[in-house]
């Protein structure tokens, strides 16, 4: 049986493209207010004024408003909190996830001896979700964004066909469509951390490289105007924090450790662990997977 996010509750799809949507307002917003500032001060930089009369600069006036574009930028975000939603909606959609696949393949708590799986599931997940309202998350259920009918049904046919499964189905599917999954995504964005890690890095070293050289020369009076120091020096800076925002660098610890731990969890699952484990080593499983846990990590590792 083949098990994937098609097979999720509705209410799953919601969040994670609210998730997405949310995440690329954020990070957009953070990137036109840093493209702006080096455009102010790329602006103010330049020899030519570009008069209109006696006193009003063309050039001077483009770099005003590129700075107030920043401040309009900055604005609108605060009132959207575009950055708290996509976090929030991303934790709904992976604990929705989790969730679902630990009821589908008889995860702890909804292991073979639970007495009524479907009911637990629905006030586990029921549970969970009312503790991420209480911190800002909008249910889509209250808005009537989703239909009723889809919204309520929280466990799907797919769901309950691969929890009819026996043992071996259920865990071929699991260790293939989640766990494997998952080793790959973190792996690969491993590898995408690392390149933009390298880019930036490199970018940074050669601009401070560059404002470094022109300080020297004015220090010896070889050169006249500070204008292009300071737009090397707003252009590094710029490059920093687009870094920092990414937190390149600490997810490729993070995503290596879990890619790590998901590796030694697939060899236990095909050659160790036994039916009666299997409860305990799929949450364990769904834990390493978890946001909160790649957020400690990536905590641990500042």
């Amino acid at each position: 049986m083949v098990f994937r996010n098609a097979d999720l509750p509705v209410l799953f799809h919601h969040a994670d493209a609210v998730a997405v949507a949310r995440q690329r307002e954020a990070t957009g917003a953070v990137r036109r207010r840093l493209l702006l500032l080096v455009l102010g001060a790329l602006l103010a930089s330049l020899p030519w004024r570009w008069r209109v009369g006696d006193s009003f600069q063309i050039v001077g006036a483009l770099s005003a408003l590129a700075y107030a574009g920043v401040l309009l930028v900055t604005i609108r975000s605060a009132g959207r909190r575009a950055r708290s939603h996509w976090q929030l909606n991303r934790s709904a959609a992976e604990f929705i996830k989790s969730m679902s696949w630990r009821y589908a393949v008889h995860g702890a708590p909804f292991d073979s001896a639970a007495a009524n799986p479907g009911s637990l599931f629905t006030t586990r997940l029921e549970s969970g979700l009312r503790e991420l309202k209480k911190v800002g998350w909008e249910d889509p259920r209250d808005s009537g964004e989703i239909g009723q009918g889809a919204a309520g049904e929280l466990i799907t046919p797919p769901m309950r066909m691969l929890r009819e499964k026996p043992f071996a189905a259920r865990r071929e599917t699991y260790v293939r469509d989640r766990l494997i999954e998952q080793r790959n995504w973190y792996h690969h964005r491993t590898v995408v951390s690392r390149r933009a890690t390298s880019l930036w890095s490199a970018a940074i070293t050669l601009l401070t490289l560059l404002a470094l050289l022109l300080a020297a020369l004015r220090t010896f009076s070889l050169a006249g105007s500070a204008a292009v120091l300071g737009l090397l020096s707003a252009s590094a800076a710029a490059a920093l924090a687009w870094s920092e925002v990414r937190r390149h660098q600490p997810l490729i610890s993070a995503h290596s450790l879990v890619e790590e731990d998901l590796k030694t969890m697939h060899t236990a699952m095909e050659t160790m662990v036994t039916e009666e484990q299997w409860a305990n080593a799929v949450y364990e499983t769904e834990r390493y997977v978890s946001p909160q846990h790649t957020d400690w990590l990536v905590r641990h590792q500042n």
